[in-house]
C-alpha cells in the first residue's frame, strides 16, 4: 500500500509506519544523547502511545534503564487500512526496547475499564512485582465509565457567555472570526467526568490495594493553563474544569500516598501540536504564533525535550521537586515568561490571513500536525509501497 495522508478537520484517518517508527527512533536517540535520568526502575504509562505518554516511556527506558508498562488503545491495521499512529509509535518502541535489552510489556484496551486495569495488575505481579512511577496521559474526547456503564463526551465549549475569537484553518492558512456557544451545565459534567481525575484515581486506588505501587511511588497527570489568548476557551471553559479536577485529585491522592513517601503531581505543561490542541478553536493560531516566539528565542520544546527536563529537573533531580503555590509542577514557564507573551499578543493582534505566514510558524505547526501520524518525516520515501500490517508481538 503507497500510504498518503488522508484528513477529516482536524483528524489524520491514516497513518504511514515507516514514519511513525522514525520519529519514535529520533526520540530514543535524543534521551540517549543526554546525561542518565536517576529515575524509576519500574513504570507504568497509562495512555503511553502518543504525546506526553510516549515521551514519558522513552525517557524513563532509554533514560533511566526503566522496565516499562505501557496501556493504550489496540488499533491494528488490515491489508486496506492502516492502524493508529498510536499503535504504529507503540510497535517501535517495543522493537527498539528489545533492541537494548530492555524489560517492556504493552497492554492493550480501554484504560477506563476495570478490565484492563486488573490485567495490568496482574502483568506488574507477575513480571515486575512493583512500579515505582505511574505516569497517566490518557486523553480522550469519551467514556464509558466502568461504574455506571454508561457513556458520555466532553466537549471544548467556554463557560457561561458566547466566546468570539480568531482562529485559523491551518491546511489553508485562512484566519477568520470563530463565536462558540457556552457549555450546558450537563456538557461541563461530562467533560469533568471524561477528562478529570476520577479515571486516574481509580487506578491508583485499585493499583494500591493490590499492593503493586511501591511505598514510595510518585504519579503524575497532565495539565495545561496557557495563555490569556486561550483562557475563555480552555482554562476557563469546559475542559478547564475537568483540568481543575484533575488537579483537585492530585492534591488527594498525594495526602493518600504520602504516608509511605509516596507524591502524586500534576505537570503544567506547554502548549504543543497535539491532535486534541488541534481540535480546539484559537488554540492552533495561538501555538502557531508560540512557536515562531519560542523559537527566535531559542526556548522551544517537543515532548521528548519537555519530558526530559521534567524528569530531570522536577522529579528526579535529587531535590524537593519544586511546585507552585497550587502544588503543581511547572514545566510551562519558558512559555509564559512574560517576553515571551508580549510578542506572542502583538502578532495575535496583528496577524491575518494574508500574513500569517510572516508573523507565525504556521507551516512548523502543519508539518508537527502530519508528523503526529507518521508523514513529513525526513528520510522515508512516501512513494514506495509498504506493509501497513505492523505486530506487537508483546502486546496483551
Amino acid at each position: 500500500m503507497i500510504i498518503k495522508p488522508r484528513t477529516r478537520g482536524f483528524i489524520c484517518t491514516t497513518a504511514h509506519p515507516e514514519g511513525c517508527a522514525r520519529q519514535v527512533l529520533e526520540q530514543v536517540e535524543y534521551i540517549k544523547s543526554k546525561p542518565e535520568i536517576k529515575g524509576p526502575r519500574n513504570v507504568l504509562v497509562i495512555g503511553a502511545s502518543t504525546g506526553y505518554g510516549l515521551s514519558a516511556r522513552i525517557a524513563a527506558a532509554f533514560g533511566a534503564h526503566a522496565n516499562t508498562v505501557g496501556v493504550y488503545r489496540p488499533s491494528q491495521a488490515t491489508e486496506k487500512r492502516t492502524a493508529s499512529a498510536g499503535w504504529y509509535n507503540s510497535a517501535a518502541f517495543e522493537k527498539a526496547a528489545r533492541e537494548a535489552n530492555l524489560k517492556s510489556f504493552s497492554v492493550t484496551g480501554d484504560a477506563f475499564s476495570d478490565e484492563t486495569k486488573q490485567r495490568v495488575i496482574e502483568l506488574i505481579r507477575s513480571e515486575l512485582g512493583h512500579v515505582d512511577l505511574v505516569v497517566y496521559s490518557v486523553a480522550s474526547a469519551r467514556r464509558t465509565n466502568p461504574k455506571t456503564g454508561e457513556a458520555v463526551n466532553s466537549v471544548l465549549k467556554p463557560i457561561g457567555a458566547t466566546y468570539t475569537n480568531k482562529t485559523v484553518n491551518f491546511h489553508t492558512g485562512e484566519v477568520s472570526e470563530i463565536t462558540i456557544e457556552p457549555a450546558t451545565e450537563q456538557e461541563v459534567r461530562d467533560t469533568v467526568e471524561v477528562m478529570g481525575g476520577e479515571d486516574w484515581e481509580m487506578w491508583i486506588h485499585q493499583l494500591r490495594e493490590a499492593g503493586v505501587l511501591t511505598d514510595n511511588v510518585k504519579t503524575i497527570a497532565y495539565s495545561y493553563i496557557g495563555s490569556d489568548i486561550t483562557q475563555a476557551v480552555y482554562r476557563d471553559g469546559s475542559i478547564g474544569q475537568a483540568k481543575d479536577h484533575l488537579e483537585a485529585t492530585a492534591q488527594k491522592l498525594n495526602e493518600e500516598l504520602s504516608d509511605g513517601g509516596g507524591r502524586a503531581f500534576v505537570s503544567v505543561s506547554k502548549a504543543l501540536v497535539t491532535q486534541s490542541s488541534s481540535a480546539i478553536p484559537v488554540v492552533p493560531l495561538y501555538v502557531s504564533a508560540l512557536y515562531k516566539v519560542m523559537k527566535e528565542k531559542g526556548l522551544h520544546e517537543g515532548c521528548i525535550e519537555q519530558t526530559y527536563r521534567l524528569f530531570t529537573e522536577r522529579l528526579y533531580s535529587g531535590q524537593e521537586t519544586p511546585v507552585d503555590g497550587k502544588g503543581r509542577i511547572r514545566i510551562d514557564d519558558w512559555e509564559l515568561r512574560p517576553d515571551v507573551q508580549e510578542e506572542v499578543i502583538k502578532l495575535w493582534d496583528q496577524v491575518s490571513s494574508e500574513n500569517i505566514h510572516e508573523l507565525t510558524d504556521l507551516e512548523g505547526y502543519r508539518r508537527e500536525f502530519f508528523q503526529l501520524f507518521g508523514f513529513e518525516t525526513e528520510g522515508v520515501d512516501y512513494d514506495a509501497d509498504v506493509n501497513p500490517v505492523v505486530d506487537i508481538p508483546e502486546a496483551r
